[in-house]
């Protein structure tokens, strides 16, 4: 198996979006995980794996065309 040296640019940079409602430890546990598996996976290190986190509130998110705010 041939292995690349990767450089902090092609490292991943990872977009999660998610209903709002988590926990800064539910976040914190999250991009822990991401980081250690791209890392893992991928070479590199922890610092050049980015996670952007956005929180969208239940009004802002539809599935088969209903707002998750009116689900029950």
């Amino acid at each position: 198996m041939r292995r690349y040296a990767l450089k902090e640019s092609d490292m991943p940079t990872y977009h999660v979006e998610m209903m709002e409602g988590r926990t800064v430890e539910q976040k914190r546990k999250l991009v822990e995980e991401i980081t250690r598996v791209s890392v893992e996976i991928l070479g590199g290190s922890p610092e050049s794996v980015d996670i952007l986190i956005t929180d969208v509130k239940r009004e802002n998110w539809a599935t088969g065309g209903k707002l998750w705010l009116e689900r029950s």
